[in-house]
């Protein structure tokens, strides 16, 4: 029998089994220990010290109490710390991003997937570099900045040479006022020296989903092809770090297995990168199984309600203090509307999953890879987020700046986000109210930019920002950073 080590480099010691089925009965024993439940909720409270304000996180046992308990008014103050810690590190900010889709040719056998190799009528295709030259010019149109490219394992259709011509053109193409200034990652576990090669490339995170944590279900849902093998998949991180990539993305699919099973061990993976490389994941996304082609979700019967859904946002949250966390258009609206108040801090707009989709008047279904349930255009979404007193930010600031990894996090925790990615948030804004917005859209960001830099403490950054926001709507220069 395995043993549980979180440092070590086998994915059976580090995320294992036996340890999360301990954790699991022992959550539920005290799912109504009241006093350690209230023990748990005063470790995890922001605390202000001398270097800014600080939280302790919490285990994956102690976090697995949390996402146990079932007192409303313990439930209830689970959301309000959700809520504090994520304004404590992230501020009223939400990230933008989209997804660009170069190939669905895989070969993998991926039973909750339309891009299974046994799919015979799914419409294949791989963009061309004049077809990602084009998809990116609509992307810039819209007035997105930050990419997370996706592609299927093929070795021979998406080789590791496609994927980094791919994000060179990606960044070679500038258009009007537009550019992608970051490119994020999502493609299958790869070598090492792969990984150098994308780091070289210029990427920001490194994506890669575990699907499911339960080793015995995950052989059944990747009964073939390369994905089949648990440990090299689950192992991919510390290969990417090794290669360089020090900012990496985890996310699990919920409703595979039992959501208490994938709650623990994805907490255990980012106590595993936080021990063996001293930082843990930039990000964690919470994508559910979603109808698609040759996909029903009904057949997996681990699906989830959207109360239990916004409670594990919540704990993922309370647990992982200065980690982004995702959400993508996979959710609806009302859905993303509640995620945001327990802790999102980005998600992705006006997306298309299917390759080639941005260039299509009419969004194509025959080669999406999941129905997407938020289908409001860039400008509605940038809206929304304002009405509801968010400042949408297409900033990458900390990426070019060379801040990722354990830099951002130490940014992050040192309290300084107000005096730097809140202005950079402002100016990107100001960015997209001037290049891409709809008057009304545009008339609400200048009230919303207008208020928040008030709260910019630095007299001097205050003074910074508003000079260059007054550049950005008054001429064509662009991209001014803290």
């Amino acid at each position: 029998m395995e043993t549980y080590n979180p440092k070590s480099l086998r994915a059976e010691e580090f995320i294992n089994h036996e340890e999360i089925l301990e954790t699991i009965r022992y959550a539920e024993e005290n799912k109504h220990n009241l006093p350690l439940i209230d023990s748990i909720l005063e470790k995890a409270r922001p605390k202000q010290t001398a270097g800014g304000v600080r939280c302790a996180g919490l285990t994956h046992r102690e976090a697995s109490v949390l996402l146990a308990c079932d007192i409303p008014e313990k439930v209830e103050e689970m959301y309000r710390l959700a809520e504090e810690i994520k304004l404590a590190f992230y501020g009223n900010r939400i990230v933008m991003f989209a997804p660009l889709y170069l190939s669905n040719y895989c070969i993998n056998g991926c039973v909750y997937c339309p891009y299974h190799a046994k799919n015979k009528h799914i419409t294949r295709k791989k963009l061309t570099q004049e077809g990602v030259r084009r998809e990116v010019i609509a992307l810039q149109d819209l007035g997105h900045k930050r990419l997370a490219i996706e592609a299927g394992e093929d070795p021979v259709n998406n080789p590791i040479e496609y994927i980094l011509e791919c994000i060179n053109t990606i960044y070679s193409i500038k258009h009007k006022n537009g550019a992608i200034r970051r490119v994020n990652v999502n493609i299958a576990a790869t070598t090492v020296e792969n990984y150098r090669k994308l780091k070289e490339a210029g990427i920001g995170t490194y994506i890669l989903f575990q699907e499911t944590y339960h080793k015995q279900s995950y052989l059944e849902l990747h009964p073939t092809g390369p994905k089949h093998d648990y440990a090299y998949h689950t192992e991919a991180m510390d290969r990417a770090m090794e290669g360089g990539i020090d900012d990496v993305g985890l996310g699990v699919l919920f409703g595979l297995e039992g959501y208490q099973y994938e709650f623990a061990g994805l907490l255990m993976h980012a106590e595993h990168l936080e021990a063996v490389h001293g930082v843990g994941p930039h990000t964690i996304s919470v994508p559910r199984v979603k109808h698609a082609d040759d996909i029903d979700p009904d057949v997996f019967d681990n699906s989830l309600s959207d109360g239990l859904f916004e409670k594990i946002i919540a704990c993922i949250r309370i647990a992982v203090p200065y980690t982004g966390m995702i959400i993508s258009t996979r959710e609806s609206q009302q859905v993303r509307e509640k995620a945001l108040t327990l802790g999102i801090s980005q998600i992705s707009g006006a997306s298309r999953t299917s390759v080639g989709g941005y260039t299509e008047e009419e969004r194509p279904h025959d080669s999406e890879q999941f129905d997407v349930a938020d289908q409001r255009t860039l400008d509605e979404v940038v809206n929304w987020l304002m009405e509801l007193g968010y400042i949408p930010s297409f900033c990458t600031a900390c990426y070019r700046e060379g801040r990722t990894g354990d830099r951002f996090m130490s940014l992050c925790k040192s309290g300084q986000i107000l005096n730097c990615c809140h202005p950079n948030a402002l100016m990107t804004l100001a960015e997209y109210l001037v290049d891409y917005a709809s008057e009304g859209t545009k008339q609400n960001g200048m009230a919303l930019i207008g208020r928040e830099l008030e709260k910019i403490p630095n007299d001097r950054v205050r003074a910074l920002a508003r000079e260059h926001i007054a550049d950005i709507y008054s001429s064509n220069r662009r991209d001014f950073r803290f």
